[in-house]
């Protein structure tokens, strides 16, 4: 498989694409004016103990305060050991409304809901993964063989000092990686980790004691792997620093480093913004002629399939299967494209034969199998719905590059013309028995106007006999299909 990583980096904006054999398969973007905060460390102060809900609120300088649950809070009382049992006691005696705490975001703000904070503090390297607060060392489910897995686990613990009481988690990323390059990620996490914590008792409640790379440097310390051919990057600041960072961190990527300088923009490579387009839309076309429907809300995502134009060429089950073969692997890289996470059900077409309903969700999971994000497939309802979960971290490309619609407030829809011209008639019923006035004037968009002028003409005329008073019309441009005023004249 070949793997191109594209980065688009300005003052104002920097963003970046996973292209996988030609195919965008992923986006991510990082604005100067509201930058990411997962993995920040923040000095916080308990605002708020709430024993019911075994949480807090933390101050930590941000719009709103954030969260943080009893179970992602580190007990010293376990500090020798690294091992906690199953929490039982109230929150209250963990921390108390005025503490100060050093915390890190596990979560960005999403829509009205704050940051999710945790206090076990991890700080990640190109192979490691540090974490002053446990002990032990683990490897990654990722690296499936059990020899490699041994060598791994054994080269980083005899990097572990005599007094040294902290946690390893040896990254993907290190799988035949040199038994030195792992000893050299130990040293300066530990450096870091001195750093980090000498800062924090120097800093103010509410301010930021450490921040993580910029997206350019993410992208090459969490996305450079043996299968990725090179990354293309249009900015030669942007550029000179992942050289620096690569060659301390990283020698074998540094050939791999391209600094484009074409006219043509690095984003209109393989159609990229072209396809960040398509994916704010709703309707998915698949290439058989099918489509799948995606409405993201407050409390899931739902994917509705439908065969579309596509009528196969054998019976209707045939094409039911082979539509919905096509749905699975579309919807996954939708998933992963669009950022969408939490709750997602998925309803396939109905199909009739078991075998056909397995080899969907199979996949499915296939499809799913070359996301980074933690996926997991629960279950197929009764109805035949597919439920299923993916981690949510961060907000979704569409609420990160758009707004609610301000005419419509995010509902989809906006009333008719027919519907508003009938609210029109009630208002100046309403208006003539209560108020003395010589006429009426009716303010309304060009629809509404035109309406009242045609269809509505006869009612309108109606009205005048009924209430003794004429009816002026007139058009406001500025004015949506659900906005009018009646106006006593």
């Amino acid at each position: 498989m070949s793997t191109e990583i594209l980065i688009n980096a300005s003052m104002h904006e920097a963003r970046a694409a996973v292209v996988e054999n030609g195919v965008l398969q992923e986006v991510f973007l990082e604005r100067a004016s509201r930058r990411g905060l997962i993995s920040n460390i923040y000095k916080g102060r308990v605002s708020r103990v709430l024993p019911g809900m075994q949480a807090a609120f933390i101050e930590i300088g941000l719009e709103r305060t954030a969260f943080l649950h009893a179970s992602d809070i580190f007990d010293p009382r376990h500090a020798d050991t690294g091992i906690e049992p199953p929490r039982t006691e109230s929150i209250r005696t963990l921390v108390s409304e005025g503490n100060e705490i050093l915390v890190q975001v596990v979560k960005d703000p999403l829509g009205t809901k704050g940051a999710r904070l945790t206090t076990y503090i991890t700080l990640p390297s190109r192979y490691l993964v540090y974490m002053p607060q446990s002990r032990g060392v683990g490897v990654s489910a990722r690296v499936e063989h059990e020899a490699e897995r041994a060598r791994l686990r054994a080269a980083v613990l005899s990097g572990l000092e005599d007094d040294e009481n902290a946690g390893y988690i040896v990254r993907t990323a290190a799988e035949d990686a040199p038994a030195g390059a792992l000893l050299a990620d130990m040293k300066y996490l530990r450096k870091l980790w001195q750093f980090v914590r000498h800062t924090g008792l120097r800093t103010q409640p509410g301010n930021l004691v450490h921040a993580d790379l910029p997206l350019h440097l993410r992208m090459l310390r969490d996305l450079m792997r043996p299968d990725v051919d090179r990354i293309l990057i249009d900015q030669a600041n942007a550029h000179r620093e992942m050289r620096e960072f690569a060659q301390t961190f990283m020698p074998e990527a540094v050939a791999r480093l391209e600094l484009y300088d074409e006219p043509r923009p690095v984003f209109e490579l393989h159609h990229v913004e072209e396809e960040i387009q398509k994916a704010l839309d709703r309707k998915v076309p698949l290439k058989s002629g099918g489509y799948a429907i995606i409405d993201q809300t407050e409390a899931m995502t739902t994917v509705d399939v439908n065969t579309g134009a596509f009528v196969g060429h054998r019976n209707l089950e045939e094409t039911i299967f082979r539509t919905n073969l096509e749905a699975a692997v579309a919807i996954a890289r939708q998933l992963r494209l669009r950022n969408l996470g939490g709750i997602i059900i998925i309803d396939f077409i109905d199909m009739e034969e078991p075998e056909h309903r397995r080899q969907v969700i199979q996949a499915l999971e296939k499809a799913l199998g070359d996301d980074h994000v933690k996926t997991n497939i629960s279950s197929v309802s009764p109805l035949g719905l597919v439920e299923m979960t993916r981690k949510r971290t961060r907000e979704s490309l569409e609420h990160v590059l758009c707004r609610s619609c301000p005419t419509c407030e995010g509902r989809g829809f906006v009333k008719s013309a027919e519907t508003v011209c009938y609210e029109v008639f009630r208002e100046i019923v309403r208006q003539s028995r209560q108020f003395e006035c010589q006429q009426l004037m009716v303010l309304a968009h060009q629809d509404v106007i035109e309406r009242l002028l045609d269809e509505e003409s006869a009612a309108l005329g109606e009205l005048e006999l009924v209430t003794g008073k004429p009816i002026r019309l007139q058009t406001e441009a500025l004015y949506t299909v659900d906005q009018y005023d009646v106006v006593l004249m």
